[in-house]
This record gives C-alpha cells, structure tokens and sequence, in this order.
C-alpha cells in the first residue's frame, strides 16, 4: 500500500465501515503510488523537535489500551534519524505500566499536538527501552540543564506517521507564548507609565514654582 500508515490503520473493519459511511473512495486514493508516510521529512522532525509533550499509548497483556502524557522541556524528543525518535523517561510515580506492556508488546501509537498552530501528528511505531547502563545512547536524549532525573530512554522504530485534521483543536497557550506575546504591550505600559510618572513630576515642579511666585 502507497501510505504506510493507511496500510496499518485501515484493518477490513475500518474499511467495511468507510465504505458504509461513504468515505472509502476518497481513501483508497492512499493506496496508490509510492510508498509515502514511512519516514520522517524535515516538517516532521521540526514539528517534534519544538513540542514539549505528547501521548503515549500501548497494548497491556490483556488487550487494553494504556495512554500516559509524557512531558519536558522543549526539545526533549531526539530525531534520531528518518525513522528513529526517541526521549528520556524522567521519573515519575513509578507505576511503570507502559514499561511492563513494553515487555509483552512492542508497539506503540503516538499523538503529538501543537495546540496554538491547531497541528496534530500521528506516529506509530515499534518500541525499546535503552537501559541505565546505556550510557552513551541515554546520554543522547538527555536534556542539558533539565533538573529531572532520567531513569531510562526509549527508542521507537517509526513504521508510519500521519497529519490528523486541526478542526475541533481547542487553541491552548503556554505561559512562554502567552509572555512572547505579551511582551511588546508590557513594554508599551510601562513606557506610558514612565511618561506618566515624568509629566506629574513636571506638574508639581509647576505647581511648586507659582506658589514661590
């Protein structure tokens, strides 16, 4: 199939049910051509590279889903190369529940949002972890100057990615943003208010001045 991630996410269920709905023409147009969707491209890489969190789901023992947020600074996702990403696994509450699923099954589904851009990427992939002892490959996904402490990394083997629809994305902004944008009105207060501050001292020198008169 021309898109991988098409050739992975469209069982014949998923099928049956577009071609009910209506939607399976326009789909079936994916399957032509080349193979595409497979490796990461350089709006791919940048669009990870600048994200500061994602979701993470896997498939626990008992065929359950298992989705956990993951998060840090930006950047801490490592492009690795066209078809490797990867990110240091900071400690947390020490469930490790996506650890132990890891061991039964290694694939993984990732979705990756850009909230102020209305932007979502889809990511499916194959899973390991890159032990302690590790420590060249752990140190490249570490995060210079990130305080939190790694417990271990993951690698994840890309088999397909996807762009989803920005519609129904709520616009969400991070305190940077929002002080990035701010910024320019902050400085223009504060020019007013020092002009402000000038003009009464101004008034009161006057005001001093005709009273000595």
């Amino acid at each position: 199939m021309a898109n991988r991630f098409a050739d992975i996410a469209f069982t014949p269920g998923v099928r049956a049910v577009q071609e009910a709905r209506g939607s399976r023409a326009n789909y079936a147009r994916m399957e032509q051509g080349e193979t595409v969707n497979d490796r990461l491209g350089t709006e791919e890489a940048q669009f990870i590279a600048a994200r500061d969190s994602f979701y993470m789901a896997c498939v626990s023992e008992t065929g359950w889903p298992y989705v956990q947020h993951r998060g840090g600074p930006v950047g801490f996702i490592k492009v690795l190369d066209t078809g490797t990403i990867g990110f240091a696994d900071f400690r947390g509450n020490r469930q490790y529940v996506s650890v132990g699923n890891l061991l039964h099954d290694d694939r993984v589904s990732l979705i990756l949002v850009d909230y102020a851009q209305r932007a979502r990427l889809k990511l499916l992939g194959r899973a390991r972890i890159v032990a302690p002892e590790q420590h060249e490959l752990l140190a490249q996904l570490a995060t210079p100057g990130y305080r939190a402490k790694a417990e271990r990394g993951w690698l994840i083997s890309i088999e397909a990615f996807d762009w989803n629809c920005p519609q129904h994305i709520t616009p969400r902004f991070t305190t940077a943003q929002l002080e990035a944008a701010t910024a320019p009105l902050e400085e223009r207060i504060a020019e007013l208010e020092r002009e402000l501050a000038r003009q009464r001292v101004q008034a009161s020198q006057a005001a001093t001045s005709s009273q000595v008169l």
